[in-house]
Parts: structure tokens; sequence; C-alpha cells
């Protein structure tokens, strides 16, 4: 098997879940869609809240948060597949 790419891994999956934490405060704004997922993301993000800045500060720490994971998942498949 060949090697993960760490930093497109963190990369994609930090910008997918960025969109998907933006999207899911707007939802909650909107349409009242996913209101208990921000409530329990927002116990995570700080500032994460169901307004534009509020979606916009998940996204931001949805993107990091993810981006982490990603790097560190890619770190470790890479090592144990030497």
């Amino acid at each position: 098997m060949g090697k993960i790419n760490v930093k497109a891994l963190g990369l994609s999956l930090g910008i997918t879940w960025g969109i998907g934490a933006f999207l899911l405060g707007i939802l909650s704004m909107c349409f009242n869609w996913g209101t208990p997922g921000v409530k329990l993301l927002s116990a995570m993000y700080i500032g994460y809240d169901s307004t534009i800045k509020g979606s916009l500060i998940g996204a931001a720490w949805g993107f990091v948060d993810a981006c982490i994971w990603g790097v560190l998942i890619a770190w470790i498949y890479n090592k144990f597949s030497k």
C-alpha cells in the first residue's frame, strides 16, 4: 500500500468539515434544522452559534480541528504502513 499525503488529507478533511459546520449554522439560523448539532458543537467550538458570524467562527474552528485530525491520522497510518 502507498503512503497517504499528510497535507492533502489534512486540508481535504479541514475544508470539508469547515464547510459542513458553516452550512449547519446557516441552516439552523434560517430553518431551525440541526439546532441540537449546533448546540453540541458550540460546547467545543467557542463562538459557534446559529448566526452568520457564529457560522464563520464555527467554520474556522471546524477547519482547524479536522485539519489537525487529518494530519494526525495520515501520519499514524504512514508510520504503521512501513
